[in-house]
């Protein structure tokens, strides 16, 4: 232990990240001052990355519970939901925002890794993934460089390890210019029953490090990410991992096999934090201790510091607690795979006062000893609500009103059709999928037919036979939660639903990532309370709890400021049956075309207000929960009954963008009639939720029509597939050839 000539201070405690006044509690839990490594074990576990510390007390508001959840929020290393069948789905998404934005290949790449290992450390195969992502201003040479990295780090991590990468959104604007956002979402299935838990448990069962050796890369990485991004911060690069997704395979392979001996008690990914965290976290949920030997830890580099060896976030390792007797077996099966597999401690009993203590040695001598309970989310460590009030820009943005915008003439139609194919929050993400696999693996295949969300079969080596699809999405349209917190959350919620109903599914539930700013700004807090709040009224309206999911605060910097408040939405959901899967391209000439949902006359935080007009400051977009609720329903009764030939979502770039991207998806034109009741832009381009367009060939008109009039929906009929152009009220806007060329070749235009 360190003398008390070399204690660390308060000013020691500020530079790692942590307060003065937890400085001080950590010395009235120890009951004595700690020395530095504990310093720095407390300094990551009680970061906002790691302790969730200033958003705990909101998270905890959110719905969390179903008939079919197996593994509610926080309780294990992601979400688990019953799918029938004696199957589970295990989905979860993560932030690797601060490590993209100094070093975008490592960053994204690390992040895929990471998330997929929350996933198999659950038993549970990755069947899928997917990606949000959010990035500057892209006539930038620096966002080009972002973007680039973050994508091939994405493909070639994703597509080396194995797991399709199935859809995702991609997003730009100026709030993003220092701070992208990469959020990575898997998916995988287990059967129900053969789930491994992330616990330790059992005086004398020993505790194994497996994988990758131990380096000095991503030290106090959760630190890192739970500050703001500084020109300070390219100092900090050790504080990014570097990935292997060779290794990962390997480790996946392994993981599945000594889980599958029912030898395991318990099993967790390092990611952020390391060895400390897994340790601290599975001692924590046992109510036991751990003695850990550093000096048994495969390292990469020579003479490490005990605190760089507890805090590396290396990559591609796992801690495991096994039944004691039982370590020739799972030494065998890492022996197998040529993977690192060292036992580097055992668990040790509950204190007196109960829950575990962690002794860490290093070359025989005690160099920590800390109370588990103490440093983890939902023990010991420190929840704050913090002050919030509502920005000033609220109220301005509340001003707006349409009628001070001039109406579009029909001879403008075309030139805000071709602004909006071509421009980057709309065209194609072409130039992005194309550098990933979504055909990878022999077990799952994603059909690849073009949907709303994306439709993975059930089905991989062990499991039994089904006909189940996972249908999956990730959303968030941060300019509307920037205009309305409370409201954009909410739209969020319902269009992720809405993706997952036009695409044949049932939507189940719902992991999130919330990115927000600096949580001590008392503005930027009030946007993630609206945010939290607005949430949790749509997942409890739609029945999709929340699993889990990550908290990234800091996405901030003092030339930006904050990045636009955005919560991003991942749902599962669930297609029974395959022939309910409905895609979104037109089918057929000659087959009808409807609206369902209610037109309307407005143009809040539309595309084509705020790109094209430029006009930035406006509310969100109409939305009532209701009418949502009843279109949802609604779409879902025509599809289980067979009577529509597709079914597309109103959402970014409105009317004309749903229309023209079912059509060039079935190589096909579209002949409408505008809504002479509402003002033309609105109707093409404004973004009013709880819409759908949907075709009907002529035989099942009557059922569709009948059932809409019956159900009392709002609907419209809006004219004809045709094999040709784009008409708008007997005028042709664009050729279906032309239309292509943009929206096709618009993003891969500006990354040469």
């Amino acid at each position: 232990m360190d003398t008390l000539e070399t204690l660390p201070t308060v000013e020691t405690a500020r530079k790692l990240g942590l307060l003065p006044d937890e400085f001080d509690r950590i010395a009235q839990i120890l009951g004595r001052k700690p020395n530095f490594t504990e310093l720095s074990i407390f300094s990551v576990m009680w970061s906002e990355h790691c302790s969730y510390k200033n958003s705990i007390v909101w998270l905890k508001t959110l719905p969390r519970d179903s008939d079919r959840m197996l593994a509610k929020a926080g309780e294990e290393n992601a979400g688990l939901v019953d799918i029938g069948d004696g199957l589970a789905c295990s989905f979860k998404i993560e932030s690797h925002n601060h490590p993209s934005a100094l070093e975008p290949y490592q960053g994204a790449a690390t992040g895929v890794g990471g998330i997929n290992r929350d996933i198999f450390t659950m038993g549970a195969r990755p069947i899928a993934q997917l990606n949000s992502l959010r990035f500057g201003d892209l006539s930038l040479t620096k966002t080009r460089r972002l973007l680039r990295g973050v994508v091939k780090g994405i493909g070639d991590y994703g597509n080396a390890f194995g797991i399709p990468t199935v859809g995702g959104e991609i997003y730009f604007d100026e709030c993003y210019n220092t701070n992208p956002l990469v959020n990575a979402f898997s998916a995988g299935i287990v059967e129900v029953g053969k789930v491994a838990k992330a616990t330790s448990y059992g005086v004398g069962n020993p505790v194994f490090i497996v994988g990758s050796a131990t380096g000095k890369d991503g030290i106090h990485g959760a630190t890192f990410a739970s500050e703001d991004i500084t020109a300070a911060s390219t100092d900090k690069l050790p504080a990014v991992q570097v990935g292997d997704p060779f290794m990962e395979k390997l480790l996946l392979e392994a993981t599945l096999e000594i889980i599958a001996t029912g030898y395991v008690i318990g099993i967790q990914d390092m990611g952020a934090a390391g060895i400390i965290c897994s340790t601290s976290e599975m001692s924590a949920k046992g109510e036991h201790g751990m003695i850990i030997d550093l000096d048994k830890v495969p390292t990469r580099q020579a003479n490490m510091a005990p605190f760089e060896i507890l805090l590396s976030e290396s990559q591609e390792r796992m801690l495991v607690v096994i039944e004691k007797g039982k370590e020739s077996v799972i030494q065998a099966i890492f022996d197998k795979w040529d993977l690192n597999c060292a036992q580097i401690g055992e668990v040790t009993p509950p204190t007196a006062e109960g829950g575990g203590r962690l002794h860490f040695y290093r070359y025989g001598e005690l160099v920590a000893d800390v109370p588990a309970y103490d440093l983890v989310l939902g023990g010991g460590a420190p929840q704050y609500q913090r002050e919030y009030k509502e920005p000033a820009y609220i109220q301005e943005y509340a001003k707006f009103d349409p009628a001070d915008v001039d109406d579009i003439e029909a001879s403008d139609i075309a030139d805000i059709a071709r602004h909006l194919l071509s421009h980057p929050n709309i065209c194609s993400r072409k130039w992005v999928y194309e550098q990933y696999d979504s055909m990878v693996g022999t077990a799952n295949r994603s059909t690849n037919a073009p949907s709303d969300a994306a439709v993975v079969r059930v089905k991989g080596p062990g499991l039994p036979e089904t006909d189940k699809s996972i249908v999956i999405t990730v959303d968030c349209n941060s300019r509307y939660v920037n205009a309305n917190p409370r409201q954009g959350a909410m739209i969020a919620v319902a269009e992720a639903c809405r993706n997952i109903v036009c695409s044949g599914g049932e939507p189940l539930a719902v992991t999130n990532n919330l990115n927000f700013g600096n949580p001590y700004v008392p503005e930027v807090y009030w946007q993630f309370v609206e945010a939290v709040q607005g949430m949790g009224e749509a997942c409890r309206r739609f029945s999709t709890p929340v699993t889990g999911g990550n908290v990234s605060f800091y996405n901030q910097s003092s030339d930006d400021g904050p990045v636009f408040p955005t919560p991003t939405i991942g749902m599962l959901g669930l297609m029974e049956n395959p022939a309910h899967q409905m895609t979104l391209n037109f089918k057929a000439t000659g087959d009808l075309i409807y609206l369902v949902g209610p037109s309307t006359s407005d143009i809040a935080s539309s595309e084509y207000l705020y790109s094209y007009r430029g006009i930035k400051a406006s509310p969100a977009p109409n939305f009532d929960f209701e009418t949502e609720w009843r279109v949802q329903e609604g779409i879902k009764t025509m599809i289980r009954n067979g009577w529509i030939q597709s079914a597309h979502d109103v959402s970014d770039g409105g009317l004309f963008v749903t229309l023209a991207e079912s059509g060039m998806a079935g190589s096909k034109g579209f002949s409408i009639q505008t809504d002479t009741r509402h003002r033309a832009d609105a109707f093409l381009f404004g973004e009013s939720q709880s819409r759908v367009v949907i075709s009907v060939s002529p035989d099942q008109q009557q059922h569709v029509v009948g059932y809409l009039e019956d159900s009392i929906l709002p609907f419209r009929f809006l004219g004809t597939v045709t094999d040709g152009d784009f008409t708008i009220d007997e005028a042709t806007v664009i050729t279906l050839s032309e239309a292509k060329a943009l929206y096709d070749n618009a993003l891969s235009e500006i990354m040469k």
